[in-house]
């Protein structure tokens, strides 16, 4: 490339910094362009019964170990049956070599429903149900945030993203220790905060309700954004617009215009490759527990959401080679996926009435 030639995101490689990890990212957008003759997925079921009776997340059905679910109407909370943690598991000791160290882990894992249906997801669900989701989840945080410094909730959302039952929840893991990603970003966070007197992603929601250019969907208390240091192809970022430090901080009107967001976003997501669209997701929020009553002013409540899929609803991005062994590597610009996603509509596509079936229910 000489000199003058004037640089162009879409086609010329670059790194982008990632201030929440301390990191950079690859962006190859001009890669899109190469002939893909890779994995294709299986599209994932579409027809899912409302109530299988041999689901252990049903309600009313045995799990796997013999307890029976009662017969709920909303959201459902139980202790997770393969849990990885444990409250009562033994240290490892202190007396151990530099190389090979290891360290008390303990806690609770739990298990969320959602919804009593197994045919419906987040984004089909009524506003008024999304937000008895979001109330729970807050309730959770204040229950075991208590005693645990964290609480991380978490969502992996299709058989592509490792979900073994189709029905509609999420996982809630409780820790007595400060996990890898919320360390960093707490490190992160308050380096910033040290450096410039805001919050770090408090600064960043307004930027990018300024710029405008990945802003997918916005209201009045949240916004959403493909970040500007995304690694996965429509990976989003969900932040509400004032200083909030947890999911228990959230006041009802926030919580009300929460559960409209998530329901447009998560529209948007589906409607891409008119497909139930996989990710992983979860909530960040300043830790808990013995933290509680240390000044956590840097930190900035955040959900991410990491979707798999790049070209199609068969194609996935895949994380491997030079992204496992050298640098997280992206194939389209934040930009470019946050302007698809933005130019989709709002209706999620299962529940749009073709003239042809408005015709049939007219005659019928």
């Amino acid at each position: 490339m000489s000199n003058s030639e004037e640089f162009d995101p879409k086609e010329h490689q670059h790194l982008r910094y990632n201030p929440l990890r301390d990191s950079w990212v690859l962006v190859s957008a001009h890669r899109m362009k190469r002939p893909w003759a890779g994995q294709v997925e299986k599209p994932p079921e579409e027809h899912i019964p409302r109530h299988d009776p041999h689901n252990p997340l049903c309600p009313g059905n045995a799990r796997a170990n013999g307890e029976v679910n009662p017969d709920y109407e909303s959201t459902f909370v139980f202790p997770n049956d393969f849990p990885a943690l444990q409250p009562d598991a033994p240290s490892p000791g202190t007396d151990q070599h530099p190389l090979f160290q290891s360290k008390s882990a303990q806690g609770v894992c739990k298990v969320m429903c959602f919804h009593p249906w197994s045919d419906v997801t987040l984004p089909l669900m009524k506003k008024e149900e999304v937000v008895r989701v979001i109330d729970k989840w807050a309730d959770l945080i204040q229950e075991l945030g208590a005693t645990y410094p964290w609480v991380q909730i978490f969502e992996n959302k299709g058989a592509m993203m490792g979900c073994s039952n189709p029905h509609p929840h999420c996982q809630v893991w409780a820790s007595n220790f400060l996990p890898n990603e919320p360390a960093v970003a707490d490190r992160c966070q308050r380096e910033y905060y040290q450096k410039h007197g805001e919050p770090l992603l408090l600064h960043y929601a307004t930027q990018e309700a300024r710029r405008k250019e990945r802003v997918v969907v916005e209201s009045s208390d949240w916004l959403a954004v493909v970040p500007y240091w995304a690694t996965w192809p429509y990976q989003t970022l969900l932040l509400p617009r004032r200083h909030v430090l947890r999911l228990t901080d959230l006041t009802e009107k926030e919580r009300l215009d929460l559960a409209d967001i998530m329901k447009r976003l998560l529209t948007k997501y589906d409607n891409l490759f008119e497909v139930s669209f996989p990710y992983s997701m979860g909530w960040h929020g300043a830790p808990t527990g013995p933290h509680l009553a240390a000044d956590a002013s840097h930190w900035q409540l955040h959900a991410h959401y990491y979707p798999p899929l790049l070209r199609s609803a068969a194609v996935r991005k895949f994380m491997v080679g030079y992204e496992m062994l050298a640098l997280e590597q992206r194939d389209l610009t934040p930009e470019q996926a946050a302007e698809k996603l933005r130019n989709l509509p709002d209706v999620h596509y299962k529940t749009i009435t073709t003239p042809e079936e408005t015709s049939k229910e007219a005659t019928s």
